[in-house]
């Protein structure tokens, strides 16, 4: 019986993620948490902020976590012995303090761990203009990407990250080759400005992945996918994508193309179904709310565990 508790205990995969809360709707790791436990992973929380929805309503109410609260939380779990894990995954935070402090526990943990597999969204702004402090970007450049595994910018945070333009595949392509020398073995844009053989209504992404092959070298894979366009602003879905992409990687190490097809397609079924129910709600010819166009996480149970496979990606 012993023996047997034990390789159950072995077979857990726990992931320790520090996001945002709110008590209603799906941002941080209200909209993280869900699909890692269905797809079945252990999840340790810390909330960074507490509010009682995301920053698109009217109103927002709430409470943020200070580096040194943090640090008193992992200090508890160190107590007790339960600081152990086998991924990180972090995303939005507007705090340099707080930032620095996570790259502390990730460098410790991988210490501890050296498999430990640390997630990033280097959440730092869209479509050219910044939405965090700008104090943060030397810190994610100088601390939190050199400690990263696996990182999502969209095209924006690549090009800020690396200092380099973006204006075709070719320099997309050495953009993510800059990101793998600053330290992830994993790097996936999520969206871009590229043009899409398949017309206006699609946005390209790219991933580059790294693999250690048994003679010890890194082979490289890259793929492009090409993903049609939803008309409205969703919030959520940069940690609902990096907590599917975790899982996928983990699910398929050894299969980078099939985890981003069942990434990006679990997105697509997501995001599809909850505009047509915010488009429900609304009525006809009125625009969805914010709280209309919360993602429909829980309705898309099934497109989580088991996604069908609608966007495919093209090894380059």
């Amino acid at each position: 019986m012993l023996a047997r508790l034990k390789t159950l205990s072995e077979m857990e995969c726990r992931v320790l993620s520090i996001q945002s809360h709110v008590v209603r709707g799906y941002v941080g790791n209200k909209s993280a948490s869900f699909p890692l436990q269905v797809l079945g992973f252990e999840v340790d929380s810390v909330n960074s902020v507490q509010f009682c929805n995301h920053t698109g309503y009217a109103h927002w109410k709430g409470q943020v976590l200070t580096a040194d609260e943090l640090h008193v939380l992992y200090e508890g779990l160190k107590l007790n012995n339960v600081n152990h894990y086998d991924y990180v995954l972090t995303g939005y935070t507007r705090d340099t303090s707080f930032l620095e402090m996570v790259v502390d526990i990730v460098q410790e943990l991988k210490r501890e761990n050296p498999n430990l597999v640390y997630v990033c969204d280097p959440v730092l702004g869209d479509h050219g203009s910044m939405y965090v402090p700008e104090n943060l970007y030397p810190v994610y450049k100088e601390k939190v990407v050199p400690v990263a595994d696996i990182i999502t910018p969209n095209q924006f945070e690549a090009e800020l990250l690396t200092g380099r333009k973006i204006s075709t595949e070719k320099e997309a392509l050495e953009v993510m080759d800059v990101l793998h020398s600053m330290g992830p073995d994993t790097v996936v844009i999520t969206s871009s400005d590229l043009p899409s053989s398949l017309g206006e209504n699609y946005l390209i992404a790219l991933g580059s992945h790294l693999q250690i092959k048994r003679d010890g070298t890194k082979e490289k894979q890259r793929i492009r996918m090409e993903i049609p366009k939803v008309d409205a602003v969703f919030v959520g879905t940069g940690d609902l994508f990096a907590a599917v992409l975790l899982s996928w990687t983990h699910l398929h190490p050894n299969d980078f193309k099939m985890a981003c097809e069942k990434t990006f397609s679990v997105m697509h079924h997501v995001l599809q179904r909850t505009i047509s129910c915010a488009k429900a709600m609304a009525g006809p010819g009125n625009k969805p709310s914010a709280s209309q166009l919360e993602l429909r996480m829980v309705q898309s149970k099934k497109d989580i565990e088991n996604p069908e496979i609608v966007i495919h990606a093209t090894v380059l």
